[in-house]
């Protein structure tokens, strides 16, 4: 079978959705402002967690939060906090979702300051994706001095959840660098 005889990232397990995943998202680069923002949030809800559990959640997190319309969640009051408290759906932790109202606010002020959130993402890496070299997965970092000075910044704005290793993370996720190693069927893509 042709499925059998593609190369991977080893991180991939034989779940279809995590394979599409792999094959189709992580790595690609993003431009569309909401997405990364449903992104970022993404990659938020993951600490402490695997990102095939908040993958799996993906679908919920997106219709419990308004497919991440930063417009839309930042009004979200107490009677909504409460109700996402107990979406089974979603990981119900009250830090991380109040977290994703407080990245709402800090979404729409850079995208005010910065013409787009996408262009201030992608200044940190002069807008081109980042390609490493990785043969194996040991030589991949959790984090950076990158995915550090990203954190930085993006706690002085008010974002929550965006410790260095969840930007690293996101920033692997969203193409910022490349990190399929040199033998995975996607390197070559990005």
């Amino acid at each position: 079978m042709e499925q059998e005889s593609i190369t991977r990232c080893g991180w991939v397990n034989n779940d279809p959705l995590y394979i599409d995943y792999h094959d189709h998202e992580w790595g690609v680069p993003v431009y569309d402002d909401r997405l990364l923002f449903e992104f970022l949030n993404l990659e938020g809800a993951q600490a402490g967690l695997s990102w095939y559990t908040i993958l799996k959640k993906r679908e919920n997190y997106r219709h419990a939060f308004d497919y991440f319309d930063a417009e839309k969640i930042v009004a979200y009051d107490e009677q909504k906090i409460e109700e996402l408290c107990r979406n089974k759906g979603i990981v119900r932790n009250r830090l991380k979702i109040n977290a994703v109202i407080s990245n709402a606010q800090a979404f729409l002020k850079v995208k005010k300051e910065f013409g787009s959130f996408s262009d201030y993402l992608w200044s940190f890496v002069n807008g081109k994706p980042i390609q490493h070299q990785y043969t194996n997965l040991r030589e991949v970092p959790a984090s950076t001095e990158l995915s550090e000075r990203l954190s930085k910044d993006l706690k002085k704005r008010g974002f929550k959840f965006v410790g260095p290793t969840i930007c690293y993370a996101f920033m692997q996720a969203v193409g910022m660098v490349n990190d399929h190693l040199i033998s995975c069927h996607c390197y070559k893509r990005s």
